[in-house]
């Protein structure tokens, strides 16, 4: 371990009362893999992991605060962005971090695990300004669908679609490939406007553990992205840290389960300067 500082992420997301997701996830990711995590929660939700239970959205105003607190003391090394709460947050998010010089990770977060709603469709509406400000965007199959106005893309048009966020948006695109229905593999893309194309694969694990999936990833990823990895490589850490908690899992709860993130080894050291 180097005697550098470890990178500062702030995570924007909901809170999951459960601990399987939302900023909880986030903040257990960003300590596994090395990061000083911080937190401005945009919602709280009373969930666990048979379902999203109650939801009370913070004010704008409030989650701003709460940005402006972490990055005018501590400062950011990155930032991810999860669930939103409201297009308001979502506007205010965009002008506040315009001129943000780190990497921004933004998970555009729809529906929970479980299939509870967690944005409605003015929110949605409101990712744009915020993938116009992103790194990379992090969407798996419905929310890819439901960015690009088109019905839920079959395996094969997964890259099309990507492709058609990206250049809309001026964005790389991480299209997560969990939620196809058929082979034994999940198949992840990274869609960059140019049209290149980078695949990641790993076999499929059957288990009902899935819960703050893809804000583990997300996470991952802006921790990594803030040590300086290039985006390639820190995809590939970023899978192989979800892909562990998925394996590790403690199993439980009765429903979708929450990973198991303090099992998983830690994956990377900061890099030295």
């Amino acid at each position: 371990m180097t005697s550098s500082p470890p990178p500062r992420i702030l995570s924007i997301a909901g809170s999951d009362s459960s601990g399987g997701a939302g900023i909880q996830a986030d903040l257990k990711t960003i300590a596994m893999l090395g990061g000083y995590g911080m937190s401005a929660i945009t919602a709280v939700t009373a969930q666990n992991t048979l379902g999203v239970h109650a939801v009370e959205a913070l004010d704008a105003d409030f989650v701003m605060a709460q940005v402006d607190a972490c990055l005018d003391d501590i400062g950011a090394d990155g930032i991810k962005i999860g669930m939103l709460g409201s297009p308001a947050t979502a506007q205010a998010l965009a002008r506040r971090l315009d001129s943000f010089a780190g990497p921004i990770v933004f998970d555009p977060v729809m529906v929970a695990t479980s299939g509870a709603a967690l944005a409605d469709e003015a929110t949605i509406a409101g990712f744009a300004e915020l993938m116009a400000i992103a790194t990379i965007v992090t969407p798996n199959i419905p929310e890819l669908a439901a960015l690009t106005g088109r019905t839920e893309p079959a395996e094969d048009a997964i890259v099309d679609a990507g492709l058609d966020l990206a250049s809309r948006h001026d964005v790389m695109v991480l299209a997560k490939g969990g939620h196809a229905e058929t082979g034994d593999q999940v198949l992840d893309r990274v869609l960059a406007p140019s049209g290149k194309i980078a695949s990641f694969g790993h076999a499929r694990l059957e288990t009902r553990h899935t819960h703050g999936t893809g804000c583990t990833l997300s996470a991952a990823l802006a921790t990594m992205l803030a040590h300086r990895l290039p985006l390639t490589d820190a995809v590939r850490m970023a899978r192989a840290f979800t892909f562990a908690a998925i394996e590790n899992a403690p199993g439980f709860g009765a429903g979708h389960g929450p990973l198991g993130h303090q099992a998983v080894r830690r994956l990377a050291e900061a890099p030295s300067d």
